[in-house]
């Protein structure tokens, strides 16, 4: 089967949708969550600008930096697993799209921590950019999609209205069962157009 990998990241996590084609048909082939830090890391790797706030400077430069390492050598290592599984199973991965932030300006550390929101907007960047290095390090095509503007390029990708395009969403949610939350429905739809999208 053809497939492609559909990624929507939080901080510390991502929900994984593959989609497959069978027959013209629109499978859901997996579905899971991928951890992108450590449970005994989790309390700051999932916000390592938020723990670096208040420290002295070098101290605070290196949490980033190992937080960001660690971020970027687990989705590594989860986007080599949902590879794995893909060709155990025989399939053939066209692409992986990955719901992806905003470009950031390039502000250091001190920058970013000087500024809460900065903080927040640093954070939302790191995991999804370690979702995309890891893809393009699996050696799969990259399919970036900035995640405010998913509706308006899968209509365009899929030359099909937003509102058919959510009953088909919500078709493979009834047939792949729980959960199927707006996480799994972006993740799907991004795999969609990583899977039947013409190119942009």
């Amino acid at each position: 089967m053809s497939i492609a990998l559909g990624l929507k990241a939080h901080s510390g996590w991502a929900a994984l949708v593959v989609l497959g084609t069978q027959d013209g048909e629109l499978h859901v082939v997996d579905r899971r969550r991928l951890e992108l830090a450590e449970e005994a890391d989790a309390q700051w790797a999932k916000q390592p600008y938020h723990a670096a706030e208040g420290l002295p400077s070098d101290e605070a430069r290196k949490i980033v930096q190992r937080g960001v390492a660690a971020a970027r050598r687990l989705a590594v290592r989860e986007m080599r697993a949902a590879v794995k599984r893909a060709r155990d199973a025989k399939h053939e991965i066209v692409a992986c799209a990955v719901l992806v932030a905003e470009p950031m300006p390039h502000w250091s550390v001190e920058e970013i921590l000087a500024v809460h929101f900065r903080m927040h907007q640093a954070e939302g960047v790191l995991f999804r950019d370690a979702l995309a290095r890891a893809a393009e390090a699996c050696g799969l095509r990259l399919v970036a999609i900035p995640e405010k503007r998913l509706a308006e390029q899968a209509e365009w990708a899929l030359v099909t209205s937003a509102s058919a395009l959510m009953t088909r969403i919500a078709t493979l949610g009834k047939s792949a069962g729980p959960p199927w939350g707006k996480d799994q429905k972006d993740a799907a739809l991004a795999a969609m157009i990583a899977l039947q999208g013409r190119a942009k």
